[in-house]
Parts: C-alpha cells; sequence; structure tokens
C-alpha cells in the first residue's frame, strides 16, 4: 500500500500518457489495472464513488479493493459462491468500508434485478465485469445504472479483427463448456463494438492483454486528450489446460487451434461464425506480440 501510494502520485501528476499501460501498477488486481483505474479516476474528479464488481471470488484479487483502501468508495460484489461471499464478509475489509457482498449466478435476465436489489441506480463511478464467459451479453443487458468506467475482460485469443463472441449460455461456466479454459468472453472488437453502442468510448487495455477500459462518452475528452494514442493489446497467457486439468503451456495462435470447431457468433450480425474458416483474425501487430492502434 506504501508503494501504491507513491506510484499513484507520480501518475496522477502525469498530464499526458503515450497510452494507458504507462500508468499500470497492481496492488490487489491481477495485472496492472489498479494502477489505471487510479489515474482514470484522477482525470475524472466529479464522478460518483461506487463500484460494482462481478466474478471477485474471495476479493483478494480484485480491480476494486483499491478503491476502498485508497479512496474509500462504496461498492457492491456479486460471486456465485457462497462460500466466497462468506469469506469476504469474514474480512476487516467488510466492516471498515460500505461494502455489500452477495451470493448469485450472474445473467443477462437477472443482473439489473440483482444492482437493483443493493440500491444502486442511475450514475455510478466504476462497472468490472469479470465472469469467464457472457461478459459481452451482461454488459449489454445493464441498463439500470450508467458507469462513468467500464472494466470489462476480453478474450485475446479470439483476435482484434473481428467481433466475435461465445454464444449466449445463461448457465455457462468456462470449464464446463470446454476443459481447455480457452472458450468464453468475446473479442476486443465485439467490446469496443458494444461500448460505442452503449455510448462508451474504448481507451485502452493493460499491457497483458486482459482486460479493456471504457470511459461513458459525456466525460471521456477528459481522459482522451491526455492519451497519444489508444492500444489494445495480445494475450500471452499460457493457460490451455487438457482433458485432464494439465496445463499445455501454448503460444500464440496454437491457442485459437484448440478452440476452432467451438460455436462462435457475430453479436452485431448474429450470424454464426466458424471459427475454422476464417483464415486470419489477428492484425499484423498482435502476431508480432505488440498492441494495434485504435
Amino acid at each position: 500500500m506504501l508503494t501504491a501510494t507513491v506510484l499513484a502520485k507520480e501518475n496522477r501528476s502525469r498530464s499526458r500518457l503515450n497510452a494507458l499501460y504507462e500508468v499500470e501498477f497492481g496492488v490487489y488486481s491481477q495485472w496492472g489495472e489498479d494502477g489505471i483505474i487510479d489515474w482514470l479516476i484522477e482525470r475524472l474528479p466529479d464522478i460518483p464513488h461506487t463500484f460494482i464488481e462481478f466474478g471477485v471470488e474471495d476479493y483478494q484479487e480484485s480491480n476494486t479493493r483499491l478503491l476502498l483502501k485508497m479512496r474509500n468508495w462504496s461498492g457492491f460484489l456479486i460471486d456465485g459462491s457462497q462460500k466466497n461471499i462468506d469469506e469476504i464478509k469474514k474480512q476487516g475489509i467488510y466492516w471498515r468500508h460500505e461494502l455489500t457482498a452477495k451470493c448469485a449466478f450472474i445473467d443477462r435476465d437477472n443482473i439489473n434485478n440483482l444492482i437493483e436489489s443493493a440500491g444502486l441506480v442511475g450514475e455510478i463511478g466504476l462497472l468490472s465485469v469479470d465472469i469467464d464467459g457472457n461478459d459481452y451479453w451482461v454488459w449489454q443487458a445493464i441498463e439500470v445504472v450508467s458507469p462513468a468506467i467500464v472494466v470489462c475482460e476480453y478474450n485475446a485469443v479470439l483476435g482484434d479483427i473481428y467481433p466475435i463472441t461465445i454464444p449466449y449460455q445463461a448457465n455457462f461456466q468456462r470449464t464446463n463448456a470446454d476443459p481447455s479454459n480457452l472458450y468464453f468472453g468475446a473479442s476486443i472488437q465485439a467490446l469496443i463494438s458494444l461500448g460505442q453502442s452503449k455510448g462508451y468510448t474504448f481507451v485502452g487495455t493493460t499491457l497483458t492483454g486482459a482486460n479493456a477500459f471504457f470511459i461513458r462518452n459525456d466525460c471521456a475528452s477528459m481522459v482522451t486528450t491526455a492519451l497519444k494514442a489508444v492500444y489494445a493489446f495480445p494475450s500471452k497467457f499460457r493457460e490451455a489446460r487438457d482433458t485432464k486439468g494439465n496445463l499445455l503451456y501454448l503460444n500464440g495462435s496454437c491457442r485459437r487451434e484448440v478452440i476452432n470447431s467451438l460455436p462462435f457468433v457475430d453479436p452485431i450480425s448474429g450470424k454464426s461464425i466458424d471459427l475454422s474458416k476464417v483464415k486470419e483474425i489477428y492484425s499484423s501487430k498482435w502476431l508480432e506480440g505488440k498492441g494495434a492502434e485504435f
């Protein structure tokens, strides 16, 4: 926390960045999301100090825990495991801050009621979406709140050229759907298009190719004017597994071959996609392991 305080102070003084990843640092986030979120909030001083995050497990690793400890925001957490929710409620952070944790398996039909049940409607500061599955469909369905910042996980294995996502299945669970753990979520192009339809501007991703960041259009200029460029990065995660759960350590486009035969859809046209028949889903920059500029 002491190091994070120093880094945050240094980052906040930076009025212009080459790209968003330059302010990354991680305290509780898996990658560099903590630093990016803190810098974005500093650019948006008048947004509500409230957040929603789902897919938090026991909340030891998350995109919003630093908001509680460094900025004393209020938040609502959702996870599908009652064991995880019970663990969160045992933590000192639960009574030290205005935090609500609820057990629920999220789908696009219940998400608005779940949010309303926590007393959250209208504008909020930040929404973090990471459910390893129906991320596109759930963000699309959210109507009861209007976050200033949206953080959404994308599946970089699906490339950066086409809008691609898994077909909606209310009971989707990543490992059950395919043991490889590579079959989930949506491509970065799918999320950018969705963000545009909901009134959001894409401002970049983590360097590791995990999470994408969006700013609501009415306040986006306070961020975009401070960015020289907007990049989306490929991932180099080697998380593919065999049917026994053993890591395969697959690199690059080899990961795509594992899920080529599985069903995908273009969420904009609604048409099914046979990934095995699409010649190239990665831009030249992504094939080189570099960020593609948007």
